[in-house]
């Protein structure tokens, strides 16, 4: 796939007018976005991303389309995960709810440079490195199966500051109250950072964990840059307003760490097939190629997809089942 430079221009254009416009549009004016808000903004985000879509089919061919839509969806997906995390940071924090539209486009800002980078790293790898599939493959399956785990044992639902975050609170001083949405204050002459700003790293820096998973699951799908970096960058950019959207019901998605660890396990051994069938390694046959079938862009978007309308629909009935057996109890009492 050439993908020309002015193809990457536009699209860095359009990804950085999106911003501008939550920026001005949203973010300036603190106010806690209404659940008609929220549902049409994501809607728009989630059209630009199925026209990219079109356009890479207009342009490259429906299979690079087919890649482009397997990673979105399975960005996306992955990205609601995300979420959960957010909720607890907020809560943890004590993030007044005018204040999170700015906390969480700030920290997405932030993911979205980092991303790049691991993007950008992950390339560099996958062209010079055939054999790094057979590492990214097992690491999904790894993971795959600590999500599981986490699923049938549960969560504690706390949220505990990684190293970074404990490091910028010993450096740096610190408010304890939140200063509007100011990032630094000045008091007694001398500068102080607010909390706001310590969440907006903590979103960051939790997001960027969250991309060690996630960049290696959409090489798995595409070994195309391009459609890597925009199958990212359009999932994160509508992020803050599927938290606002999707807020109240994330703790009804019961069995949605395990359509993950369904998903994730599925491209670690389609990544582990096509190390094995692209393999050079002296002491895997001989250095010769392994002849084992491949799984196609169809086949893993149809798996995609169908995983998550099951997990999401068992998700949605179990919840209404327990809704349900709840209320009856309340009536026997």
């Amino acid at each position: 796939m050439d993908v020309p430079v002015w193809v990457w221009l536009v699209t860095v254009a359009v990804i950085l007018a999106m911003l501008a416009v939550d920026f001005v549009g949203h973010a300036r004016v603190p106010h806690a976005p209404s659940m008609r808000e929220s549902a049409w903004w994501s809607a728009g985000y989630v059209a630009v991303a199925l026209v990219l879509g079109l356009v890479v089919w207009a342009g490259w061919g429906g299979g690079f389309a087919g890649e482009y839509y397997a990673g979105y969806i399975t960005e996306k997906s992955l990205s609601v995960d995300n979420l959960f995390v957010f909720v607890l940071i907020m809560a943890t924090f004590r993030v007044p709810r005018l204040l999170q539209q700015k906390v969480l486009l700030l920290g997405i800002t932030v993911a979205l440079v980092l991303r790049t980078i691991f993007i950008l790293l992950g390339a560099a790898l996958v062209e010079n490195f055939s054999w790094i599939f057979y590492l990214f493959g097992a690491f999904l399956l790894w993971t795959a199966w600590s999500q599981l785990r986490h699923a049938r044992g549960g969560d504690d639902e706390e949220y505990h500051e990684n190293g970074f975050l404990r490091l910028v609170r010993r450096t740096l001083p610190v408010t304890e109250d939140y200063v509007e949405g100011r990032m630094l204050v000045r008091r007694s002459g001398r500068w102080l950072v607010t909390p706001l700003l310590v969440v907006m790293l903590a979103i960051g820096s939790a997001d960027l964990l969250f991309a060690v998973d996630s960049i290696p699951a959409i090489f798995g799908l595409t070994q195309q840059t391009y459609l890597v970096f925009a199958a990212n960058a359009f999932s994160l950019l509508g992020l803050r307003q599927l938290y606002f959207l999707i807020d109240g019901l994330l703790d009804r998605l019961v069995y949605l760490a395990y359509g993950l660890a369904a998903i994730l396990a599925f491209i670690g051994v389609k990544l582990v097939l096509h190390a094995l069938h692209t393999n050079e390694l002296p002491f895997v046959n001989g250095g010769e190629h392994v002849h084992v079938p491949e799984v196609s862009t169809a086949v893993s978007l149809g798996y995609i997809v169908v995983v998550l309308a099951i997990t999401t629909l068992l998700s949605l009935w179990a919840d209404r089942r327990r809704r349900e057996l709840a209320t009856s109890t309340r009536k026997d009492h």
